[in-house]
Order: structure tokens, then sequence, then C-alpha cells
């Protein structure tokens, strides 16, 4: 399970929002074999001024949330792919775009009314 939460300023990615939604599915569908129909992105855009950061107004935080079993080539990989190819296929220099992958244990989430570690899932985890 991956969920993508995206912080920036509503005045430049409010208009965006599917354009960003694409460019990090693909990189995770192409990294972490994520399923494509496995698309989960909250977008919390924030009215400007209320996101405080010593970089410009396109400044992005993308914080993914998933199950622990991925192995460090592949957080390496996809954070690559996000640097690589997703921040300048949106405009973005490096220096404003911050991503930060938070890895919880299965047994801590609750999918279709059961604990995540009885969830049987159609792809893996542990890439």
């Amino acid at each position: 399970m991956v969920q993508i939460k995206v912080y920036g300023n509503r005045s430049v990615w409010g208009g965006r929002r599917t354009e960003v939604s694409d460019a990090l599915h693909e990189a995770l569908v192409r990294t972490w074999q994520l399923p494509a129909e496995k698309r989960f992105h909250r977008f919390l855009l924030l009215d400007d001024g209320d996101l405080v950061a010593p970089r410009s107004d396109a400044y992005l935080v993308v914080e993914i949330v998933c199950f622990t079993g991925r192995g460090r080539e592949a957080k390496r990989a996809l954070i690559a792919a996000l640097y690589d190819d997703v921040a300048p296929r949106l405009g973005l220099p490096a220096d404003d775009l911050e991503v930060v992958i938070l890895e919880s244990p299965r047994e801590n989430w609750g999918i279709r009314g059961v604990s995540g570690d009885e969830l049987a899932l159609s792809y893996r985890v542990d890439v």
C-alpha cells in the first residue's frame, strides 16, 4: 500500500494536480512495480504564506506513506526517479522538491475492513 500526500502552494499547483499526480504515479509504477490502478494521492495545497520555507513559491513536498518491506535500493530508485524525471517534467529545480518516505508496519493499517497484515495484495511490497 502506498499513499502520497503533496504539499505546495495552491496558487502554483492548484491547476496542475493531474500533471503532478500522473508524474508521481508513473515513477511509482516504474520503480516499485505498483499496479497502475493503485493510485492514492492527496493534495494538501495551502494558501500563499501558509507554506513557510526558504524556497521559491513552487516548492513542493511529496510525502510517501507505505507499508514497510521495500529495500534500500528500491527507495533510492524512487527518490532518483523523482529528481531525475518528475522534477524536470514539472519544471522544478532540485531545491524546490523535497521527498520523504514514511514506512509503517502492515498491522498498523486498516484497509477494506481488515488489518493491513491480513490484507491479500495483488502486488509485492518487498521490491
